[in-house]
C-alpha cells in the first residue's frame, strides 16, 4: 500500500525530475496525454496548463495515490490501473512514466510494445531512479542480510531493476525510435529534524514500502527501521543541520517513426 503522505514528505525533490524530463518533450499541441504512474496527481494536474487542449489522463496501481489525485482541482481525469494491462491508444500523442517502471519486472517488454503502438511522432517519456548501488541501498540490503531477517526481507527487495541509458537508448532504436537518453545526479539537502534520519524519512516513502508491507508496523517493524537509521547515520552523516543526499536518475525520451534529430 503507498501511502501519499509519506510519499510527498519531499514534494519538491521528487518533483525536480518530472520537470527536467518534460523539457525534453516538444509535443505543442497533442490530442491526449497519459501520465502513468501519476501517484498522488499533483505533477499531473500541472499538465493542462501546458496543454490545454489535451485530453490528460493519470493512471495509478495505488487506490490510495489515485483518491488522493482525486481531490486535487483539475481537468485530469484519473483512474486506478495497473500499468502492464495499459496500451496506447491511436490519439495518444504523449505518454510520461515518472518513477515508474524500476517497479515492474520485464519492463522491456511494455516498452517495446508502447513503441510499437504509439502513433508516429509521438512522445514516450521515462525517469527511471538509477541509485541502486547507492550507500542507501547497500545499507538497506546489508540490515536485510542479517540472520534475523533474511528470509522474510530479502526476497522483497528489488536487485537494481534498471538498466543504463546505453541500454535503454539501444532497445528504442532498435524499436525504431529516435531516442534522447540522459542521467542526472541531484543532490538533496535534506533538513535534518526530529528523531528520524532524513535519509529514511526519505526511504520510508519508496524503497522500503516491500520491507513494510512484509514486516509490519509492529515491534520487527520498529527494530529493522533503528537497524537501518544505525547504518544511514554513519553513510549520511549531518552537516551544518542537513545531510548531503546524492541521487542518480536515468531519463529517456523516444518518438516512434519519427526521424533522428527530429
Amino acid at each position: 500500500m503507498w501511502d501519499p503522505s509519506t510519499y510527498q514528505r519531499y514534494a519538491d525533490e521528487r518533483s525536480r525530475p518530472f520537470v527536467d524530463l518534460l523539457a525534453r518533450v516538444g509535443a505543442e499541441d497533442p490530442r491526449e496525454v497519459v501520465d502513468l504512474g501519476c501517484g498522488p496527481g499533483t505533477q499531473t494536474a500541472a499538465l493542462p496548463g501546458r496543454w490545454p487542449r489535451a485530453r490528460i489522463t493519470g493512471l495509478d496501481s495505488s487506490a490510495e495515490m489515485i483518491d488522493r489525485a482525486r481531490r486535487l482541482e483539475t481537468p485530469v481525469r484519473f483512474e486506478v490501473a495497473d500499468v502492464r494491462d495499459w496500451r496506447p491508444g491511436p490519439r495518444t500523442d504523449v505518454v510520461v512514466a515518472n518513477a515508474l517502471l524500476q517497479w515492474v519486472p520485464g519492463h522491456d517488454e511494455l516498452l517495446r510494445s508502447w513503441a510499437a503502438a504509439l502513433p508516429a511522432g509521438s512522445w514516450l517519456a521515462v525517469q527511471v531512479p538509477g541509485n541502486f548501488t547507492a550507500p542507501s541501498h547497500r545499507a538497506l540490503y546489508e540490515v536485510a542480510g542479517r540472520p534475523r531477517w533474511r528470509d522474510r526481507v530479502l526476497p522483497a527487495l528489488r536487485v537494481d531493476p534498471v538498466s543504463e541509458p546505453a541500454g535503454y537508448a539501444e532497445l528504442l532504436l532498435d524499436a525504431g525510435c529516435d531516442v534522447q537518453a540522459w542521467e542526472t545526479t541531484y543532490l538533496h539537502l535534506l533538513p535534518a529534524a526530529g528523531d528520524a534520519h532524513p535519509v529514511l524519512s526519505w526511504m520510508e516513502g519508496t524503497a522500503l514500502r516491500p520491507v513494510r508491507a512484509v514486516l509490519g508496523d509492529g515491534p520487527d517493524w520498529l527494530t529493522f527501521r533503528r537497524e537501518l537509521v544505525a547504518e544511514l547515520v554513519r553513510a549520511y552523516p549531518v552537516r551544518a543541520g542537513r545531510v548531503l543526499f546524492p541521487f542518480r536518475r536515468i531519463f529517456f525520451v523516444a518518438r516512434p517513426g519519427a526521424e533522428a534529430g527530429s
